[in-house]
Order: structure tokens, then C-alpha cells, then sequence
């Protein structure tokens, strides 16, 4: 994804948000009737930008159906210029194609509410570059059907990844620790892109970066009590086209101020 803005910033980029959300939703409901509206138990959504080749195996490699629940692929193009929107359409997903580009965190916080109100119970969250192995989703639904957890994320820590960045995989352990000492519970990887949930708790949490999202989801889950698994996960390196994450420095220094602006939002608020 873009790392154009790290966050609304303010009360007009809410406001702003709303409408392109409103209209996205509004456009999407039209287009696929009661396919928006009556979804299956499991919605997997996925955020993409200009993801054309990447996209469309993505979607084909999910299953219609994991762990015995139907499957409904919604996928949120956000902003894309190339032809990640027909990719995904042609691969059997419900594509909902938001006009401008405003990062990961805004068009997975659109997926989650297309998901819930559209009446999936439960929510998994993928890639469109096609690191994660969806044949651990079913591992990642467990704890959440046998009613262990509320939330559950892959972890590279405890699985495996193939990705060599010294730099990366030290942001990683950082981070992890450092959530781990302001919440209280162990996390191992904060940042895996490969999640499970109940749906209803993407309605309960605040949810206001548009960009760096991983962390201030996470860190709002365990803040407002709800139970957190982490299980073993792999991330393969991307097949096609570059990573959007921008330079590891900028990107960290991102990352950081949206773990703890979270943090301390969640501590004020209680």
C-alpha cells in the first residue's frame, strides 16, 4: 500500500472519509444487491492498490469454503490506477473500488464494515501480494469457532518467513516488545497481515489511521478487553511487482507513532 498519510489527521479528514466511504458503499451495494447485503458467515477482505498479476491468484487460491463457513471475498481497490479492479472482479471477488487512493488502514477499515453490516460473523484479513498461505486461515479461525478468542493473528516469530531484511525483522521484535510492555500481554508480531476476528469487534474498536492500521487495530482490540490468540505463520516473499511500504526509517518512525498515539488514546479513553 501507499504510505501517503499516516493518519485523518483531523476532523475534516474524518468528515471526508465518511463521504468516500458512504459513496463506496453506496456504489457497492448497488452493484451486487443482496450479495452486499446477506453475505455468507466469513467475509475475507482485502486491500489493494494497483496489485494487477498479484491480485487475481490471490482471490483464486482462497477457498469458497474454510472450516465449514461459506466464504464471501470482498476486496477494497484503493485508488488503483492499473487493472487490479477487473483482475479481481473476473476472479470471482466483490470488489468495492474506492475512487482515491488513501492507504491500507481506510480501505480495510471499509471492508470491515461492508463485512459486518453486510452480516459475515466472522472476518479474515489477507494481502493482495500474495504472502500469506491461505491454508492457514483454518488454523487462524480455531480459537475464535471453539470460543478461545475474540482475535487472532499469524506471527512470523513463532512460524517462519522468508524475507532476509535485517532491518525489517528487527522492527518486528521491537515492536512486539514494545506493545507487549504497554498492554501487558505477550505479542510476537504485531504487523502480520494475515488476522482473524469476530466480527463485531471491528465496530467496538476506533479505528482512525489510514495508512499504518496493523498496530492501532491491535492494540485497540486488547484495550477494550477483548481476547487475543497469536498462532504459528508464515510470510512468503512477493512474486509479483515491489513491496508499497516505503524506505524502512520512514516507515518505522510511521509505524512507532501510531503504536503509541494508540496506546495513549486507549489509556485516556478508559
Amino acid at each position: 500500500m501507499t504510505v501517503s498519510s499516516s493518519g485523518t489527521g483531523s476532523a475534516a479528514g474524518n468528515a471526508s472519509d465518511e463521504a468516500v466511504d458512504s459513496a463506496a458503499i453506496a456504489a457497492f451495494t448497488s452493484q451486487y444487491g443482496s450479495r452486499a447485503t446477506a453475505m455468507p458467515p466469513l467475509a475475507i477482505v482485502i486491500a489493494a492498490y494497483n496489485e494487477q498479476g498479484a491480485i487475481g491468484p490471490v482471490i483464486e487460491a482462497l477457498p469458497s469454503v474454510i472450516s465449514g463457513l461459506e466464504v464471501a471475498k470482498i476486496v477494497v481497490s484503493d485508488g488503483s490506477a492499473d487493472g487490479t479492479v477487473k483482475e479481481a472482479d473476473a476472479s470471482g471477488a466483490l470488489v468495492c473500488d474506492v475512487p482515491v487512493n488513501r492507504g491500507q488502514g481506510a480501505a480495510l477499515r471499509l471492508g470491515y464494515r461492508l463485512a459486518r453490516e453486510g452480516g459475515a460473523k466472522y472476518i479474515v484479513t489477507t494481502d493482495a501480494d500474495g504472502q500469506y498461505n491461505p491454508a492457514e486461515i483454518p488454523n487462524l479461525l480455531a480459537p475464535i469457532l471453539e470460543g478461545r478468542a475474540d482475535f487472532v493473528t499469524g506471527s512470523r516469530k513463532l512460524g517462519s518467513q522468508e524475507t532476509n531484511d535485517p532491518v525489517r525483522r528487527m522492527g518486528t521484535w521491537v515492536f512486539a516488545v514494545t506493545i507487549s510492555l504497554l498492554t501487558g500481554q505477550r505479542i510476537t508480531d504485531s504487523s502480520f497481515g494475515l488476522r482473524a476476528m469476530r466480527a463485531e469487534v471491528t465496530g467496538a474498536v476506533n479505528l482512525e489511521q489510514r495508512q499504518y492500521q496493523s498496530s492501532e487495530l491491535l492494540i485497540g482490540v486488547l484495550a477494550h478487553g477483548f481476547k487475543v490468540v497469536e498462532v504459528p505463520g508464515t510470510i512468503h516473499k512477493r512474486q509479483v511487482g515491489e513491496s508499497k511500504k516505503g524506505h524502512n526509517a520512514i516507515y518505522g518512525l510511521h509505524y512507532a507513532a501510531v503504536v503509541l498515539g494508540t496506546w495513549w488514546r486507549e489509556r485516556r479513553r478508559r
